[in-house]
This record gives C-alpha cells, sequence and structure tokens, in this order.
C-alpha cells in the first residue's frame, strides 16, 4: 500500500485541532469531516492505519454505516480545527 498521500510538498504551519465532535460552528472553531468509503475489512484496515500513524484514535471515528452501494460501509471522523 502506497502512503504517498501523507506527503505535504508545501509544508504549512499545523492548524491546532480539537477532538471535541461536536458538529455545531463554535467562534474560531469550524467542524471538519473526514470519510473513509470501501468495503468493511478496507475501512477498518484504514483507520487502524492512521491509528498507527497517529492521525486518530479509533474510537473516534463513527460506526460502520452502510452506503447506497451493496457492500460499501463509511466511517465518519469530525474534527473541529481553530480558524481563528
Amino acid at each position: 500500500m502506497t502512503k504517498s498521500f501523507l506527503a505535504d510538498p508545501f509544508p504549512t504551519s499545523t492548524p491546532a485541532v480539537s477532538s471535541n465532535t461536536s458538529t455545531q460552528k463554535t467562534s474560531g472553531r469550524e467542524p471538519v469531516k473526514v470519510v473513509i468509503y470501501g468495503s468493511k475489512k478496507g475501512v477498518n484496515s484504514t483507520i487502524i492505519s492512521l491509528y498507527k500513524l497517529g492521525f486518530a484514535q479509533i474510537n473516534e471515528w463513527s460506526p460502520l454505516l452502510p452506503t447506497s452501494k451493496p457492500g460499501e460501509v463509511m466511517s465518519i471522523l469530525t474534527r473541529n480545527i481553530i480558524t481563528s
């Protein structure tokens, strides 16, 4: 599995991130959602890989949710970034 998607050719400062899963927009914060689509095995494997890279805790992702495509599921991670 290639991990080239992790490289950032244009380094920027990393925004502060809160793991609060509320989707309400508050002053200076904006909710951002990361969604993974695929088979159950593929989605779970990706969540574990992202956990090992320090991206997010496994329990921060939503339970696997069915999509309109047979055999496909998705999981959502919501983060609030500071936008001030």
